[in-house]
């Protein structure tokens, strides 16, 4: 347990000393939620922006984290060899494993501890929130999102996983229905954004928190989907050196 801890501390002192991180996983989403609550050009369709961006945030704040900042740490990880030497030592793999889902739970809690008052502050008002209904899309969001990122690092080369891992948050933030409607998409892409583990995160939320997802049921089938998946993937093509 103490050497398990002892790497949790590390994998928490890797990501506050890693300034491209935390820009990532707080500064971004924190960033996008007041700038786009305060200057109303997206097409959310609310009477007060905020009330659909909330949820959409914070389904990014768990894409930044359990995909992005764990893949790309992870990926690097493995190509200096500091996977493979870790995995022989007394930790053990099952353990470095825990420790590096234990940090990420960490650093979603900081993110949300950090947003919903930014929410809160900026204006919005949920009605009847079902926050444990949130927690456990959370919870779901986060395996399918960390299977992805470890997909790419256990396969891909440090700097062409650094690329991929930010290409493809880019994508899924735009297509995701994060900041924009999947009703403002061309018929195809809102199909296709639907689909997407970041599309159904956003819905789940939105509807756990606000009652106003667009099809949440669809959305907790395709999350799940995504969250079986995903992990498995990346269980099959991880390489640790």
């Amino acid at each position: 347990m103490s050497m398990l801890r002892a790497q949790l501390r590390a994998e928490m002192q890797a990501t506050l000393r890693n300034g491209e991180q935390l820009l990532l996983t707080l500064g971004i989403p924190v960033m996008l939620l007041v700038f786009f609550s305060l200057v109303d050009v997206l097409p959310t369709g609310t009477k007060d922006p905020v009330d659909f961006l909330a949820p959409g945030i914070l389904a990014l704040a768990v894409m930044s984290t359990a995909m992005v900042s764990l893949g790309i740490g992870t990926g690097f990880e493995r190509s200096y060899k500091v996977l493979k030497r870790l995995g022989t030592t007394p930790l053990g793999r099952s353990r470095l494993v825990v420790a590096k889902i234990g940090a990420v739970i960490l650093v979603e809690v900081v993110q949300f501890a950090v947003l919903v008052p930014v929410a809160y502050a900026l204006g919005w008002r949920p009605a009847s929130p079902n926050w444990v209904g949130a927690l456990g899309a959370v919870v779901v969001g986060t395996m399918a999102f960390a299977g992805i990122g470890l997909s790419l690092a256990g396969r891909l080369r440090g700097e062409i996983n650094l690329a991929a891992q930010n290409g493809l948050y880019l994508v899924l933030l735009l297509l995701g229905g994060m900041v924009i409607p999947f009703g403002k998409l061309p018929t195809g892409l809102s199909a296709v954004a639907k689909s997407l583990p970041s599309g159904a995160l956003a819905d789940v939320l939105r509807e756990a928190l606000s009652q106003t997802g667009s099809r949440p049921t669809t959305s907790w089938v395709i999350l799940a989907i995504w969250a079986v998946v995903t992990p498995i993937t990346a269980t099959r093509l991880f390489r640790w050196e």
